[in-house]
């Protein structure tokens, strides 16, 4: 057993009530406000202390000259398993010669080492000219993203830089798929798939669909376990309440890379992005059903999906869902098609059913605007969505682009044509 007796080095400096600024007599009642600065104050220091440590595990590396005891040496002190300090230890090191816009983030409070640790699984894939090139793009989009939002942005940014790497990846992957008992605790297991994720985002909506349809007032399971119930009758074959019921997977595709042109920009919804070759199989399908999308060609966002009343008609509500993607509250992933189409300003303030005044928020977030204190404002131009909260604190949300904006032209009107 490993023990340590007295204060650690550096133990005096980070005493929580002369740290966050709260006297004895107050570190009992501060005010919410304060409460909220202690908390952003305490994930600031964790994320710079992240970045102490990254620097001196990689110093200690490069001192050793890689050596692999360096593993067994930290391992006790960083209270981890042999293979967890192994991964740390490799972390550590490309973030300081291959990442250091994100190290940078982190010594600046904006970036933890669980979030560093995602973008470091998903540029492992590149070669270091694009690794790069991916560390400072992540680094322009870190922000206000939830480990789901930063994970699909290190996809989506990984794809874009390597499309045919994407390409063979997911296909090795899925080769990969499997399914899982893992016994639990008190006479429970989990079922555990790994599965392409097309076809996981499909059974989960057939299961969701099936679980709604039975949620009412008189029914006394959670939506989790009516949930698990329709799952578990589905593949016992004992369903027999609910049938016919289609399961929707919503999937954007640029018109290129539909037509094989390209292989990037095509996205699953509450995924994100996928190779093209997997959307143009899904495309053609004999089941699918695709609908054209109009964008503004300067900033990709959503203009038209073709085609005065308190509920938007389906051509309406389906434009403000592809326009928006997911739930527009911060952090919130779930796809817009199983949002309410929410009026910014209410129908009773003589709010509009139109584009300008609608935006997607789950039932969670829609029930949440209404609660003392928060405030939801939508901006009719951009369609950014800013949510303040009782504290003052604001987060802002803008729909992404459904194709990257189009690069300006170098050309000018006095060049003569190309002829």
């Amino acid at each position: 057993m490993l023990r340590r007796l007295g204060p650690e080095p550096g133990d005096e400096l980070l005493s929580p009530p002369q740290f966050f600024g709260f006297s004895n007599q107050t570190i009992g009642r501060p005010d919410d406000a304060a409460s909220v600065d202690a908390v952003v104050s305490a994930r600031r220091l964790r994320c710079r202390l992240d970045a102490a440590e990254v620097r001196a595990i990689a110093r200690l590396s490069a001192i050793r000259g890689g050596a692999r005891s360096v593993v067994d040496e930290l391992a006790p002190e960083l209270r981890l398993s042999r293979e967890a300090t192994a991964t740390r230890v490799a972390l550590s090191t490309t973030l300081v010669t291959r990442m250091p816009c994100l190290l940078a983030a982190m010594d600046a409070g904006e970036l933890d080492i669980g979030k560093a640790r995602q973008a470091f699984d998903g540029i492992a894939v590149l070669p270091d000219s694009l690794a790069r090139e991916a560390d400072r793009l992540l680094a322009e989009r870190i922000g206000q993203k939830s480990p789901s939002n930063w994970r699909k942005a290190i996809t989506h940014v990984v794809a874009g830089l390597d499309p045919d790497g994407q390409k063979s990846r997911a296909a090795a992957r899925r080769q990969d798929r499997k399914l899982e008992l893992i016994h639990e605790p008190d006479s429970m297991a989990s079922l555990w798939a790994y599965l392409p994720a097309e076809i996981a985002t499909a059974v989960y909506a057939r299961v969701d669909t099936l679980a709604r349809k039975l949620h009412s007032r008189d029914e006394p399971r959670t939506m989790d376990q009516l949930r698990a119930d329709m799952f578990t009758e589905l593949l016992l074959g004992q369903h027999g309440g609910i049938d016919g019921v289609a399961a929707q997977v919503f999937i954007h595709i640029p018109l290129d890379t539909a037509l094989g042109l390209r292989e990037d920009g095509c996205e699953l919804v509450g995924h994100g992005p996928i190779p093209g070759e997997v959307g143009r199989h899904l495309m053609n399908h004999p089941d699918s059903i695709w609908r054209k999308v109009l964008t503004d060609p300067v900033t990709g966002t959503v203009r038209d999906v073709g085609r005065t009343r308190y509920r938007p008609p389906a051509d309406l509500a389906e434009l403000v869902q592809v326009r928006d993607r997911t739930c527009r509250a911060p952090g919130c992933n779930r796809p817009a098609q199983r949002c309410d189409t929410d009026h910014c300003t209410a129908w009773s303030q003589d709010g509009d059913t139109c584009e300008h005044n609608l935006c997607c928020l789950c039932r969670y977030h829609h029930r949440l605007k209404d609660q003392p204190g928060w405030t939801f404002d939508f901006n009719p131009t951009t369609a950014d969505l800013t949510v303040t909260t009782p504290t003052g604190r604001t987060y802002t949300t803008r729909p992404a682009p459904l194709v990257e904006p189009a690069a300006p032209s170098s050309k000018t009107d006095d060049e003569p044509p190309p002829f």
